[in-house]
């Protein structure tokens, strides 16, 4: 039997696999509320993972390494941003969050959060919201099928569009019969498949070295990869090398992003309850360490094992994203080599599943159901979030039969693009009691310009967009907020509800 056939094989059984939670998914999903929040009824072991797994995507995998074997560990600053950004989410957001949803009219969405917070009679602050969230999933679902179709033309030499058309319907799938609990239960599987992927690749590759000491020391003094002068890379372990006190803060300014992402905060308002945040944090970035532990090893093991055997060769030779991949082609038979390669395609299709569902969700619990005087049935709205997956793929799709740069330009930068617009203002939520709608509007209208600004012009050359966009959204914030707050006794009420929920179980946690 081929390798190719070996490849299919692992790929039909990571996708029967997926099917398979989503038909169990489809069965435990009876109101529309399970379908769009799972009932709130996640445990933390599975909040935490399908939250890291729908974060990571494939840059885990393949952009932290390939950039960490290229330019050595200065690239960390943005694993560590991110690492500590998870963590603080988890702490200090997690828990109020799941409280505070609730207590706010069992909340259901980030938008209808926001509004019920605020008590927003307007409407305009949830549609704003939900525009937002609206305009950048559809450009990063497209990006997501883009990829899986790159995917399957780079493994099986195949036709981009078939293997983009593959990756959709397993993921609509799965996501269109299971909702919430199949996206959350598969990216629960995904994360798994990363993390064991990330830990045994490396591993075995140091059994392939003549001194498996010498990655720590190889990369200095001797050539590998894109070093071909003789010198090696010497200042490879020195995490400011040639980097900038800006960029520096740039890049560990992307964990700001956490707070405001809200595929990732979604997952924190389905805990069974706030006190279960204590467990998720301790999962997620056990997972979230782990993995990025793997990733590092991973690009350490690279610049020795291509090294000591020449006849190996990295198919990428310009970014050198393909060292993982290429580690477990070699390494392992081509079954197992096959479930290594499906890790990247969890990485895809974890993050896909997880922004269809968000945006369906926003379609129909943010716009549709606030202009129905009278709430069609449960399972009317089921199908109704149902039809707006397929709707928001089709749309994304017929983007991603031809990518054009324009539409990837944006996606790099939509990590920003919500933190900003959401990230000052779930803080400001959460813990101060003065703020106000126009605060709210002004703060997501600020946050989202100034990222589309500053990375349209360039200026991410000098600094992160993520800096001044999230800088410029918590000052327009708290100055239209104090110029335009007003008492209310009701988000008085719930704000002291909240906040005493939050501080009975801050003490556990």
């Amino acid at each position: 039997m081929t390798q190719q056939n070996w490849f299919v094989i692992a790929i039909v059984l990571y996708m029967a696999l997926m099917l398979a939670i989503g038909y169990w998914s489809y069965r435990q999903t009876d109101k529309y509320d399970d379908y769009v929040l799972g009932g709130r009824g996640l445990p933390p072991f599975a909040a935490a993972l399908s939250a890291g797994a729908s974060d990571m995507s494939g840059w885990l995998l393949m952009g932290l390494p390939g950039a960490l074997f290229v330019s050595g560990l200065s690239e960390l600053w943005i694993a560590i941003g991110l690492l500590i950004g998870s963590w603080c989410a988890w702490k200090w957001v997690a828990p109020r969050l799941r409280a505070y949803s609730e207590v706010s009219s069992n909340s259901i969405t980030l938008p209808s959060f926001f509004e019920n917070r605020l008590k927003d009679s307007s409407r305009s602050l949830r549609i704003c919201a939900a525009f937002i969230i609206i305009l950048f999933f559809t450009f990063y679902v497209s990006s997501g099928m883009v990829s899986g179709g790159r995917y399957f033309e780079a493994t099986f030499g195949g036709d981009y569009l078939t293997g983009m058309l593959i990756v959709a319907a397993v993921t609509v799938g799965y996501t269109f019969v299971g909702g919430f609990l199949a996206v959350s239960y598969t990216d629960m599987v995904q994360g798994l498949i990363m993390f064991a992927s990330l830990i045994i690749v490396p591993v075995m590759a140091l059994f392939a070295l003549d001194h498996p000491s010498d990655i720590f020391s190889w990369a200095t003094h001797h050539d590998y990869g894109p070093y071909t002068d003789g010198t090696g890379n010497p200042s490879y372990f020195n995490m400011i090398a040639g980097v900038s006190a800006l960029t520096i803060i740039g890049n560990l300014s992307w964990g700001l992003g956490y707070l405001g992402q809200p595929h990732v905060v979604v997952r924190y308002m389905a805990l069974r309850t706030p006190q279960e945040a204590k467990a998720g944090r301790r999962y997620g970035i056990g997972w979230m360490g782990l993995s990025m532990f793997g990733a590092v090893f991973v690009a350490l093991t690279a610049t020795v094992f291509f090294s000591q055997h020449p006849n190996y060769t990295i198919t990428d030779q310009k970014a050198y994203e393909t060292i993982f991949l290429d580690m477990g082609r070699l390494l392992f038979h081509p079954l197992i080599a096959g479930l290594v390669l499906t890790a990247v395609l969890a990485a895809i299709m974890s993050t896909m599943s997880s922004q269809l569902l968000v945006v369906s969700s926003s379609l129909i619990e943010d716009l549709f159901r606030i202009f129905q005087k009278k709430l069609p049935a449960e399972h009317v709205m089921i199908n109704l979030s149902r039809t707006a997956v397929v709707l928001v793929a089709v749309i994304a799709g017929l983007m991603a039969v031809h990518p054009q740069d324009s539409i990837l330009g944006l996606v790099s930068f939509a990590w920003a693009g919500f933190g900003c617009a959401f990230g000052p203002l779930m803080l400001a939520s959460l813990y101060w009691r003065r703020l106000s709608t126009a605060g709210a509007i002004s703060s997501m209208i600020t946050g989202t310009v100034v990222v589309l600004v500053w990375g349209m012009t360039g200026l991410s050359d000098v600094i992160y967009e993520m800096v001044p966009g999230f800088i410029a959204a918590s000052i327009v914030l708290v100055v239209v907020s104090l110029m335009t707050y007003r008492e209310n006794q009701e988000v008085t009420s719930e704000f002291r509800q909240a906040e005493a929920l939050a501080t009975q179980q801050s003490s556990q946690i």
